[in-house]
């Protein structure tokens, strides 16, 4: 494996990181990046700020880990107050982005909740705004992705909590974000290649990731008359806590980013700055388009 604690030197991207086979790892959900073989790559070692997001604020939700936590780890590094939400079980890893990010100077605001609750959204936003004084950038980032081979193992449990975690969240904090948005202001949509390219297994987790594109380009055509922007980031296979704590299978986990051109999953670090070039004027012509990070497998 080539040297990741400079991801600015030029590297061959097929064997920069770690390939598959992997040991099987499974954790309950939703999982914790300390217990993960190999462990993901934040950018902790590598990210290095510009200052493009000095004075800026941002909410991250799934900020505590893979590709939130380095969207965290990016957004403080461009000079950004961050503040993340996750659940109460996440503490963990919550607690060592915040002794990284403070560590170096930098303000990480930690809001656990469940999402999955319209009124502690509306709470998440609100919160965020007060301990950052003001907002203008969301990243929208949280998932639920749980492996169901038949549809008809497929609760209605499951695929209302898959749902409200997915969408209905989306919704929730969307609408409860635009007041407070400036002009200029962005938010930034986590969709999937499971979006274009569903596989049979996450048949609630692909048709949320659906509904994610059709709602990002929907909503920047109704916002970009009070000048903010909304796009997406489509990642392919990263390497997160997602997958070993039920989005996969463990044989799957074993192969996980086999099936791409690539030949492994995408690292955390590797999708980070994408979201910095969507939260800044660098892409300011831009809205209602969704940015595709997957290893060479068309979204198409």
């Amino acid at each position: 494996m080539s040297d990741t604690s400079n991801q600015y030197d030029i590297q061959n991207p097929l064997t920069q990181y770690p390939r598959p086979p992997f040991p099987r790892q499974p954790q309950p959900a939703p999982g914790l990046i300390g217990e993960m073989d190999p462990v993901p790559d934040h950018g902790e070692t590598s990210y290095r700020g510009l200052g493009r997001m000095e004075g800026r604020k941002a909410l991250i939700t799934g900020g505590d880990s893979g590709i939130g936590r380095a969207t965290a780890i990016a957004y403080a590094r461009e000079g950004a107050a961050v503040a993340i939400n996750y659940l109460d079980a996440e503490s963990p890893d919550a607690q060592s982005l915040a002794d990284l990010i403070e560590g170096e100077g930098g303000t990480l605001v930690r809001l656990p909740g469940d999402l999955t609750d319209e009124a502690f959204c509306e709470q998440l936003i609100a919160d965020a705004v007060d301990q950052l004084g003001g907002l203008d950038a969301v990243v929208i980032n949280a998932g639920k992705q749980v492996y169901t081979e038949d549809i008809q193992d497929l609760t209605t449990e499951q695929f209302d909590q898959t749902y409200k975690t997915n969408v209905y969240a989306m919704f929730w904090l969307s609408k409860a974000a635009l007041p407070h948005l400036p002009p200029g202001g962005t938010i930034i949509n986590t969709t999937s290649i499971q979006g274009y390219s569903p596989s049979p297994g996450l048949l609630d987790y692909a048709s949320t990731k659906w509904a994610i594109i059709g709602f990002t380009k929907a909503l920047a055509k109704q916002v970009i008359g009070d000048g903010i922007r909304v796009n997406a980031v489509a990642p392919g296979p990263f390497w997160t806590p997602l997958q070993p704590s039920g989005g996969q299978p463990q044989d799957k986990v074993e192969e996980f980013g086999s099936q791409v051109p690539y030949g492994r999953p995408g690292q955390p670090a590797e999708i980070a700055p994408m979201y910095v070039f969507l939260a800044t004027q660098e892409s300011g012509y831009t809205t209602g388009e969704v940015f595709g990070s997957t290893g060479g497998e068309p979204t198409a």
